[in-house]
């Protein structure tokens, strides 16, 4: 033991578990009066939405929540998810987001396989949540969210409580409470990953720090800033951006659906000067009538990330008055690690030029230690060539603890001390990373990643299907949609049509193929279907 190492112990005045929780706390204290959240006719400050989480956390604690429980939530982009944020993770509990999107069999799965006790829910869901709840083995806690600015045709009462009247019955002078270990888990998100089923990503309280002071860095956020919540709360917590934005006491505008003449009208209201947002959301705004766009009186700053964007996306956003930085990332990863952080030098290139650099996967953000591409059979990096391919790996305090209840898949992706993303990329001269391919098959679509082993098993469920493969096909809208490519039974016949529908019938609507290719599969001599043939044939089918 040296002398740095003597009588120099962590104690309780020096060493304290991060967790982005204290923000909150913080930005009470400090910016008691600031408008902090805001939707539609609602409006908070920092006093009140500290309350609210404070009161919600006392109310769970006082139903039986603690350390260890799971809290699932499925809401839109409202305050209700905004707070869960807080006070799930003030009691010990982990926060768990679904996707609003999912099918019943897989919000089912995702209850049971997480052992959800509580499951807050918002009302205009209750026809996919009373369908999963018919299948989930044990039947948790349900708490509705009533919006009045829903779809009032599908509000109806799902649970025994009503979220407003549960927050009420509890205590505002609630001590919340700080993890004692900055590992403990704070979120549990679910990603498709290669298989059917979605696997459970776990978030520690250290991670969601770090990703909180990383992306205010690495996106030059100045303090008092206008968030708009273009992403959803439940992919990847936002981005994390519900923790980000009351460290610097932002204001955050709730947007509960993708509304472009909507987002227009809320820029200029609010003075939104931040929001991030997949490239179908880019292309929603650069493709919208003249008459729902509306000229800004100021730069807007915009996060996108999901399917890289097509080039041609940054131009037309810049066009409108938008200022796009293009980031990567994974749920594994807590969200965006990497960024097309700008170069000066770059400036004399001409627009087209910079505008493909920008399309770039680019470089790592201050909070990740490393993200390299790596030849997976050597475990070297692959020369800084831009034609070179190996696999985007990634280490760092943003990395998951692992996978939910999967050990198998945990250690499979993080072998040899690098979290492997899966996604096959280029490194150029400059150490800028650019995606090539994906070798997990996964389709992304507006964002949302699909499993093409899924769609497959699902369409090898028909009768008249002998083999299915499914890949990615470009598109103009989506970034990705899904493509399959289908060798019929013997004397059976189907149609494109009738196979699109029988996939509705159990997929949700984003998972199902935008086209389907009737045709004798391409295959190795061992009989493995080669998928880099199809999506070949993907790019010239219409």
């Amino acid at each position: 033991m040296n002398n740095y190492e003597k009588n120099l112990e962590k104690n309780n005045a020096n060493f304290i578990p991060l967790t982005p929780l204290s923000f909150l706390e913080r930005a009470k204290d400090i910016y008691p009066n600031y408008e902090a959240l805001v939707y539609e006719t609602r409006s908070y400050t920092w006093t009140e939405v500290y309350k609210r989480c404070i009161k919600f956390a006392s109310a769970l604690e006082k139903i039986g929540i603690g350390k260890g429980d799971t809290v699932s939530v499925m809401a839109f982009n409202t305050p209700e998810i905004f707070e869960a944020h807080y006070s799930v993770p003030m009691t010990g509990a982990v926060l768990n987001t679904i996707n609003v999107r999912l099918d019943a069999k897989t919000v089912s799965y995702i209850l049971d396989h997480s052992e959800a006790k509580v499951f807050i829910v918002d009302r205009q869901l209750h026809p996919i949540i009373e369908k999963a709840l018919t299948t989930v083995k044990k039947k948790p806690i349900i708490i509705d969210i009533q919006d009045d600015f829903a779809d009032q045709k599908l509000l109806k009462k799902i649970g025994e409580h009503e979220y407003e009247s549960f927050l009420k019955s509890g205590d505002e002078n609630y001590v919340w409470k700080r993890p004692k270990d900055e590992w403990d888990a704070i979120s549990l998100n679910y990603t498709s990953g290669t298989t059917g089923n979605p696997k459970g990503v776990v978030y520690h309280h250290r991670g969601s720090y770090l990703m909180s002071t990383g992306s205010a860095v690495a996106w030059n956020m100045p303090n008092r800033l206008n968030f708009l919540t273009i992403v959803p709360m439940f992919h990847c917590n936002g981005w994390g951006y519900p923790w980000t934005i009351p460290m610097l006491n932002g204001k955050t505008v709730c947007l509960r659906t993708i509304d472009i003449k909507k987002i227009f009208e809320v820029i200029e209201k609010h003075k939104i000067t931040h929001f991030g947002g997949a490239p179908i959301v880019l292309n929603m705004i650069t493709g919208a009538s003249k008459s729902d766009q509306k000229k800004l009186n100021h730069k807007v700053h915009v996060l996108t990330a999901g399917a890289p964007p097509p080039s041609i996306i940054f131009k037309k956003m810049k066009a409108l008055g938008f200022e796009v930085m293009h980031v990567y990332g994974l749920t594994e990863t807590y969200g965006h690690i990497t960024q097309c952080a700008w170069n000066d030098d770059w400036n004399s290139f001409d627009e087209d030029k910079q505008n493909e650099i920008k399309a770039r996967q680019g470089v790592r953000y201050p909070n990740t230690e490393d993200a390299m591409v790596i030849d997976p059979d050597t475990m070297k990096p692959v020369p800084k060539d831009g034609k070179s391919m190996g696999e985007i790996m990634i280490r760092g305090n943003i990395v998951m603890k692992g996978y939910f209840k999967d050990k198998e898949a945990t250690e499979k992706a993080m072998a040899n001390g690098w979290f492997h993303s899966g996604d096959l990329a280029v490194m150029h001269p400059d150490g800028y990373i650019k995606i090539q391919d994906r070798s997990k098959d996964i389709i992304i679509s507006g964002g949302e990643n699909i499993s093409s082993i899924e769609i497959e098993n699902t369409l090898a469920k028909h009768p008249a299907v002998s083999i299915a493969a499914v890949v990615a096909k470009s598109d103009e809208k989506w970034g990705e949609v899904p493509c399959a490519f289908i060798e019929k039974v013997k004397d059976k016949d189907v149609s494109e049509k009738e196979l699109i529908d029988f996939c509705k019938e159990t997929l949700a609507g984003f998972k199902v193929p935008k086209k389907i290719d009737f045709r004798e599969l391409p295959k190795t001599s061992t009989g493995k279907i080669q998928k880099f043939e199809l999506r070949k044939i993907a790019r010239n089918l219409n």
